[in-house]
C-alpha cells in the first residue's frame, strides 16, 4: 500500500517572536489536517523565529489518488501560508511502498 511523505519549508518573515510563528504553523498544520484528512506535524526545533518544516503523510490503496492529493495539498499549503503572512520555500514529495 503506497504512503505519500511531503515536506513543507515555511519562512515567516513577519514573526518576531516564537509566539507569531507557533500561531502561523499550528494554523497552517490544522487547516490541511482537517481539509485532507492527512498526518501534518511539525518537523524540526524552533531554532528560529521566522523558519518552519512541516512533515505531512498520507496513505490510501491507489497511488494515483496519492498523487492527486498532494497536488491538491501543495496548492492549498501555498494559498494557506499566503494568507498567513508566511511564505513556502520549499515543497517536495515521494511515495514510499508499504509492503
Amino acid at each position: 500500500m503506497p504512503i505519500a511523505c511531503m515536506t513543507i519549508e515555511l519562512r515567516i518573515e513577519h514573526a518576531h517572536s516564537l509566539k507569531d510563528r507557533r500561531q502561523v504553523v499550528r494554523s497552517l498544520k490544522e487547516k490541511l489536517a482537517h481539509a485532507f484528512n492527512i498526518s501534518v506535524a511539525e518537523m524540526d526545533e524552533a531554532v528560529t523565529w521566522q523558519s518552519a518544516t512541516l512533515g505531512i503523510a498520507a496513505i490510501s490503496a491507489s497511488r494515483d489518488y496519492l498523487s492527486g492529493q498532494m497536488q491538491q495539498i501543495e496548492q492549498a499549503a501555498n494559498r494557506i501560508a499566503s494568507d498567513l503572512g508566511a511564505q513556502i520555500v520549499d515543497i517536495w514529495w515521494q511515495f514510499v511502498e508499504n509492503d
